[in-house]
Parts: C-alpha cells; sequence; structure tokens
C-alpha cells in the first residue's frame, strides 16, 4: 500500500497506521489484517471513489475472492464505526463501482516514544471486564439495602449480613459475565452480537458455581438441603441480557440515556421469561432460607405486600426478578458507559497532546 501520514484522525476515532490499531477515545480496536488494510485504504483517499478491483488489487494483494469478501469486509467496518449504509457517516456505497469514505480526515502528528508508552490506551476486553465487575458491585449495595430493610424488619446485624451478602453474589456474577464479554470482544469486537453469548456464558458458569456452592455449603453447615436456588439459568439470562445491553449501547453511539434504558428494558424482559420457566431469583432465594430457617430475622411478608400479597406468590416472585434484572443490568450497562467516556476524554486529551507536538 501506498505510503502516508502514519496517524489519521476521524470522528472519534484514531487509525495509526504504523502500530496498525485503530482507536475510539482510549479504546483499542480489534480489526483484522485485511479489514484494516481496507479501512486505511478508504481513510488515506477521503472523498474519493476506491473501486472494487483497488480494494482485490492493494487488500487481497491479488488473491482471487467473490465480491461477496468485500461485502462482508465493508459490513464489517461499518458494523465496527458504528456507521449504517442508509445514512453514512464513513463509508458510502458507490453502486456497481466501490466505496468512498465521506468523513473528514485529519493527518496528526504521531506522539513520541515515551509519551506513547506513558499514556497507552487500555484494552477494550479489560474495560469491559473492570467496569462490568463494578457495576455489579452498584447493583449488589442497592439491591442489598433495598432486601436488607424490607425483609429483615431493619435488625441492623441481619440487614448487614444481606448488604454483605448479596454484593458479593452481584459481584461474582458480574465479574463472571464481565469475563465472558471480555473474551467475546477479543473475538469480534464490542458492537458483535457475540458479546450477548459471551455474557450468557460467564453468567452461566458463574451462577452454576454459585449455585452448587450455596446448596451444598448450606447443606453441609446446617443439615438442611435448602433446594433450588438463584444459579445457572439465571445468571445464564441476565448475562445474556447485559451482552445485549451493552452492544446495543455501542451502536447507540454514545447515547447514554438510550443505552441506560435499553439495559432496564433487556433485563427485566430476560428476567420475566426465566422466572415464568421456574428460575429461582434472589428474592425468591431469600423466602425460600426464610421458609427453611423461620427462626431466622428473613421475613418477606413487607416485599410481597407491596404486589398485593401475603406472602411471596407468583406476582411477588415474577415482579421481585423483573426489578432484579432491570436495575443489574442497567448497573452493569451504565458502569460500561461511564468507562467508555472515560476512556474517550483521555483519547480526546492524547489528541490535544499529539496535536501540539
Amino acid at each position: 500500500m501506498d505510503q502516508g501520514p502514519g496517524l489519521l484522525a476521524f470522528g472519534a476515532f484514531t487509525l495509526d497506521i504504523a502500530n496498525r490499531q485503530l482507536r475510539r477515545g482510549g479504546e483499542v480496536i480489534e480489526l483484522g489484517s485485511r479489514y484494516f488494510n481496507a479501512l486505511v485504504l478508504l481513510a488515506r483517499h477521503p472523498g474519493e471513489l476506491v473501486s472494487k478491483d483497488r480494494f482485490m488489487e492493494e487488500v487481497w494483494a491479488g488473491i482471487p475472492v467473490t465480491d461477496e469478501a468485500l461485502t462482508q469486509c465493508i459490513r464489517s467496518l461499518r458494523r465496527t464505526l458504528g456507521d449504517a449504509a442508509q445514512s453514512p457517516r464513513f463509508i458510502e456505497t458507490v453502486p456497481k463501482h466501490g466505496y468512498r469514505f465521506v468523513a473528514q480526515v485529519e493527518a496528526v502528528a504521531a506522539p513520541s516514544r515515551a509519551y506513547a508508552t506513558k499514556a497507552g490506551p487500555a484494552s477494550p476486553a479489560a474495560r469491559i471486564a473492570g467496569a462490568t465487575t463494578l457495576g455489579g458491585l452498584g447493583a449488589g449495595l442497592l439491591g442489598g439495602v433495598f432486601y436488607g430493610m424490607a425483609a429483615t424488619g431493619g435488625d441492623v446485624a441481619a440487614v448487614l449480613t444481606v448488604i454483605l451478602l448479596t454484593t458479593a453474589l452481584a459481584v461474582l456474577g458480574a465479574a463472571g459475565i464481565g469475563t465472558g464479554m471480555a473474551l467475546a470482544s477479543l473475538w469480534r469486537g464490542e458492537g458483535h452480537w457475540s458479546l450477548i453469548f459471551g455474557g450468557a456464558a460467564g453468567g452461566l458458569v458463574v451462577g452454576a458455581l454459585g449455585s452448587a456452592l450455596a446448596s451444598h455449603g448450606l447443606h453441609s453447615l446446617t443439615g438442611v438441603f435448602p433446594g433450588r436456588v438463584m444459579g445457572l439459568y439465571e445468571g445464564m439470562a441476565l448475562g445474556a441480557a447485559t451482552g445485549l445491553a451493552i452492544m446495543l449501547g455501542v451502536r447507540a453511539a454514545g447515547r447514554r440515556f438510550s443505552a441506560a434504558l435499553l439495559a432496564m428494558v433487556s433485563g427485566g424482559a430476560f428476567a420475566a421469561v426465566a422466572a415464568l420457566a421456574g428460575g429461582t431469583f434472589y428474592a425468591a432465594t431469600l423466602a425460600l432460607l426464610a421458609r427453611q430457617f423461620p427462626a431466622s430475622s428473613l421475613n418477606l411478608s413487607p416485599l410481597a405486600r407491596l404486589f398485593g400479597e401475603s406472602g411471596m406468590g407468583p406476582a411477588a416472585l415474577l415482579g421481585t426478578a423483573i426489578l432484579e434484572g432491570a436495575v443489574f443490568t442497567a448497573c452493569l450497562a451504565l458502569a460500561n458507559e461511564l468507562a467508555k467516556s472515560r476512556a474517550a476524554r483521555r483519547g480526546r486529551g492524547r489528541a490535544e497532546a499529539r496535536r501540539s507536538v
């Protein structure tokens, strides 16, 4: 490919040609080698028609491929950039001829080696894993305070116990979901549907582990087997909902309110489906423990009355499951949105520093 500026900026993105990295803010976005070359070819010639033959010559180096390979390449680039063929902000289709890069492109000075080492961007996978775990901490504290006050009669020791237990479970679950999504983002990027399956797989694994430890641990300590507690399927549902929310949040291109709303809707919907299929969420687990250990401080009658029932009946179980799913998913998605915003601000700061070099 022809030589040109080593660092190109367009929209919220920076194309570091020398280091073969596409960045959004402070995040490195994974691209396959040929897809990266195709983006470089387009960005180095903004406003110009790049023909199909030129793509085949410079990107595929004369290797015979079908037009579908180029179509898939452009489709993937648009997904990565948050672009759309119908209203392009970056890549415009010129029917039967090729493609044109329509965004304004600016060549910027490359940072010094020392500056680049000091301020190197964090991996999107690391950001997803870390932010999701922190989101779980927030969700656990919210849920712990709510259930501690609503299900223990306000006893201080019982409230603190519920808060600690709820927070620990939420952080563990969020860490598993975050790890699954991080691995999926390494594979196909954070704007891809694979994030849903990564989150579901992570939630399933940690949910199964937590359920087994809780059930068999209580049985070993008390001699009473509590029955099925929250675990495998519920974790899978919440993980899938979180993956969907974060994937859609990426495609919402920074519209934080829309991303949070999507997270609440997807979390509540996935939890409702799981609960109707027989799933046991946190409130149902607490109710089960209250029945198994009547001398404990647990009393969920006040919570059930919020749903018009004297005990934890179908309405209360479904309502609390939806509430848990909505809050948990929203906290995880919001934590990721905040982390993305923080990374973008750092990226803009680095871009300003580069321009001043």
